[in-house]
């Protein structure tokens, strides 16, 4: 159970991501390719859960599922 609840918070977090990018980037790129970025940037997150491409990316993961199991179920 607390795997799937660690894959919703996954998905907020890469719909936050993906918003806000959006949100930023259309203030100064057509909407269609500020989604498009968007969902590149969420995706990234979501897929390798190595939001920062850094080659550190098992300890970022680490991090991040160490957060979840403190703060959720």
């Amino acid at each position: 159970m607390g795997d799937r609840i660690h894959q919703v918070v996954d998905i907020l977090v890469a719909a936050l991501i993906g918003g806000s990018t959006t949100w930023l980037w259309a203030f100064a790129l057509p909407p269609g390719l500020a989604l498009t970025l968007g969902s590149i940037f969420a995706a990234m997150w979501y897929f390798s859960r190595n939001p920062w491409g850094s080659a550190r990316g098992e300890e970022y993961n680490a991090w991040i599922d160490d957060l979840y199991d403190r703060y959720l179920p």
